[in-house]
């Protein structure tokens, strides 16, 4: 019972000593809401607003729904150009996509001979252009498709492709950033205030007050975790209630009860790294380079950027034993697609285990730095 006073009261220490470290504070705030929204929306891998102009040669009715097919968000309202003006336009970086209609189009396509449109893309803004061609490419074909169906009765589409979008049908990459940013703000603050924390400590000469006391390396870790846990509980919680669902609208499938509890079990690992970068680093300086060097390999492996099957055999081999990919793994299925329990618990499983066993390596290696300043 002593044991878990010592632990209470240490933990309430550091909740203060977190209390009067403005930086920190600002910091954990500005991470868990403007970050979250900045991410969000600030970059999207979908096609907004993009500007097109349209060269139209063929005047005809097919031509005129081509263009007007065309309008916002998607893209800007078309600006009709002259063919001699498309080199400058688009040298002058006026639009994203000019779309050139010959002559005799829709003549060409009701006599059935082969019609082709021009597309002018500027590619230096590469992930819009790629999506963007494919969206003028699947518009072109429906208008020519729906037009032509209407002017020759016995005209069939070669094949008619149904997509169905599930768990997020209009594609809007906020809901998965928003989450994804979540995730990693997880990640990288709960390192970061606990590894402050020890090293705080080390730099303002309280350690050695601790070590005069009847505590063991045990209690002082364990206290560095359970309150900087919480303060990261917390926010995370108040995050996904006002900037998650309250200002992006994202809609939660499953159950935030479920991933909070996932959420408690993956900060046990990522105190505990905390921890042990805490151990390692004797300046904050140090340890800031150390938070580079680690995390963002953990961001990158964990499949929150890029999925964990386009990585190599080998390396997907390596990242089942990163906790932080078996953390994205269960957030995505529990807020994403309504997973339960029973769709989730070989992740929380290995997220426990991996924690379990880190935990113990950094209360060792804990253990034995607290020895060496005796």
């Amino acid at each position: 019972m002593e044991r878990v006073v010592n632990i209470f009261w240490l933990g309430v220490k550091e909740l203060r000593s977190l209390r009067s470290d403005t930086v920190l504070v600002v910091f954990v705030v500005y991470a868990f809401t403007l970050a979250i929204y900045t991410q969000a929306k600030g970059t999207s891998s979908e096609v907004y607003n993009a500007s097109i102009g349209f060269v139209d040669e063929d005047g005809s009715a097919l031509s005129r729904k081509i263009v007007e097919a065309f309008y916002p968000p998607r893209f800007q309202r078309p600006a009709m150009i002259k063919s001699g003006e498309v080199d400058d336009a688009m040298d002058a970086g006026r639009f994203m996509f000019v779309v050139e209609i010959p002559p005799l189009y829709e003549h060409d396509l009701r006599a059935g001979r082969k019609a082709e449109v021009l597309v002018n893309i500027d590619a230096t803004a590469m992930l819009q252009a790629s999506i963007g061609a494919s969206y003028i490419q699947n518009i072109l074909s429906d208008q020519v498709s729906e037009f032509l169906s209407r002017a020759d009765a016995g005209f069939q589409a070669p094949a008619k492709l149904v997509i169905r979008k599930a768990f997020n049908p209009n594609g809007d990459t906020s809901w998965f950033n928003s989450i994804v940013a979540l995730v990693n703000q997880v990640t990288l603050l709960t390192t970061v205030l606990t590894g402050a924390a020890l090293i705080r400590e080390r730099e303002h000469g309280t350690i050695e007050h601790l070590l005069v006391m009847p505590l063991s390396a045990f209690e002082i870790a364990v206290a560095k975790v359970w309150s900087n846990a919480l303060v990261i509980l917390v926010a995370v919680a108040a995050s996904m209630v006002l900037v998650v669902r309250g200002v992006l609208q994202v809609p939660i499938a499953g159950s935030p009860w479920l991933f909070m509890a996932g959420v408690v079990l993956y900060l046990f690992f990522a105190t505990a790294l905390g921890v042990f970068l805490g151990t390692i680093a004797r300046t904050m300086a140090q340890f800031a380079l150390l938070i580079i060097l680690i995390l963002i390999v953990l961001q990158l492996l964990s499949g929150g950027q890029t999925p964990v099957e386009s990585q190599p055999i080998w390396l997907q081999r390596l990242t089942f034993f990163l906790p932080s990919r078996h953390f994205v793994s269960f957030s995505q299925a529990i807020l994403f697609r309504g997973a339960g329990i029973e769709a989730v618990w070989p992740n929380f499983a290995m997220v426990a285990l991996v924690g379990t066993a880190f935990f113990a390596y950094s209360l060792k290696r804990f253990r034995r730095s607290i020895s060496l300043s005796r």
